[in-house]
């Protein structure tokens, strides 16, 4: 299955909220069958846990297995490598993140999310050593993948099957990124600058700098609580509906006056975060309709 509008993904980021059971989620649905339920709602999920903590490869199986065909999932990296290490001394928890199991997507896995702490300063050598150790497909993770410590010594899965491209997501939260330098980092390397709604916490910017984008939703007026109200919605309507289509919307900062790479189509995903994900669901199925956007899949069984 595809969404109608295969170009663009709408979804949520997390699928395993209490608030969520009642509003969203059916009564009486268990808890062991809320992501079936929520992969036939949304083409695509932001999964989270993987920022928290190295999942295991037996989770990513069974997310791969309660999940329909066409599902795209993006995985956010650790923060253990963005928060912790702060991009330095990396090697072995690079490594170990694409051991811990993310090949069990196999062709759901979408792009990784790396988001940097907000009190990281813009650091071009830094970034640029960083950027250059992202495996580009999936024969390069998998050779990245052996070279694991202890940490996963024992529950690594090392093998990501077919090669394939692999897409990389950089969100930055300090206002010392908002630089040209930046923009053509990015755009050498082909890892998308996130589009970050943050209730004007952190910069929001616009530049196109890979063949997709993705944005994510973290609240219009106040981070991480604020509903979006339907002229706002409508807003970010027109602007996937022109990101999509190759195009640039009006009315969004961008830090380069280089022009965005031709593109006749390209891929949007989007997840809602925001109002401590309470409205989160409501939100992403109103964006679709503004869209025209239908995500047909076959009910769990």
């Amino acid at each position: 299955m595809r969404p109608t509008n295969a170009a663009i993904r709408i979804g949520v980021s997390g699928w395993r909220y209490a608030p969520w059971r009642g509003p969203f989620y059916p009564k009486g649905l268990p808890q062991r069958r809320e992501l079936e339920f929520a992969s036939r709602v949304f083409p695509s999920i932001e999964l989270n846990g993987s920022f928290y903590s190295l999942q295991r490869p037996e989770n990513y199986a069974t997310w791969y297995d309660e999940t329909p065909p066409g599902f795209v999932f993006s995985v956010k990296a650790p923060r253990f490598i963005t928060h912790i290490k702060r991009l330095r001394d990396i090697d072995a928890p690079l490594a170990n993140f694409f051991a811990s199991g993310i090949a069990n997507l196999r062709e759901k896995l979408g792009p990784i999310l790396w988001q940097l702490p907000p009190t990281m300063r813009y650091d071009p050598p830094l970034l640029d050593r960083f950027l250059a150790s992202l495996p580009a497909d999936t024969d390069a993770a998998s050779k990245l993948a052996r070279r694991h410590d202890a940490k996963v010594t024992g529950r690594a899965r090392l093998a990501f099957g077919p090669v394939r491209a692999l897409r990389h997501a950089l969100e930055v939260r300090h206002d010392s990124f908002v630089d040209p330098g930046l923009i053509d980092q990015l755009r050498r390397r082909r890892v998308a600058l996130v589009v970050a709604d943050t209730a004007g916490k952190w910069p929001q910017l616009g530049d196109i700098t890979a063949d997709f984008v993705y944005i994510r939703l973290h609240g219009d007026e106040e981070l991480y609580r604020s509903a979006y109200i339907e002229p706002v919605l409508t807003r970010w309507a027109q602007r996937i509906r022109a990101w999509a289509d190759g195009g640039k919307p009006r009315g969004i900062e961008r830090i380069s006056r280089e022009a965005a790479p031709a593109a006749g189509q390209r891929e949007v995903l989007c997840y809602f975060d925001n109002t401590d994900k309470v409205e989160a669901p409501a939100n992403a199925r109103r964006l679709m309709q503004k869209l025209g956007v239908e995500w047909s899949a076959p009910a769990p069984p």
